[in-house]
């Protein structure tokens, strides 16, 4: 599956069990769960994306980025 590198802005590759990503323009190469850490880190309209990883969380923020380090 074609998604957008977050280094270069071009295609890269999921593969279509989710374990990795890689992008054969500049070479990126994470597993899924890091690129999405990476992706909430350094994308501000993705920042609360991690939150989508927690359980309920009614009643509470899921808290900033630093906090998932």
């Amino acid at each position: 599956m074609k998604i957008k590198c977050p280094k270069c802005k071009k295609d890269a590759e999921l593969a279509m069990d989710y374990s990795v990503v890689k992008c054969g323009s500049c070479d990126f190469d994470m597993s899924y769960g890091e690129y999405v850490k990476f992706v909430a880190h350094n994308e501000p309209k993705y920042s609360d994306i991690l939150g989508d990883y927690t359980g309920s969380t009614e009643g509470q923020s899921s808290g900033s980025l630093d906090e998932w380090d």
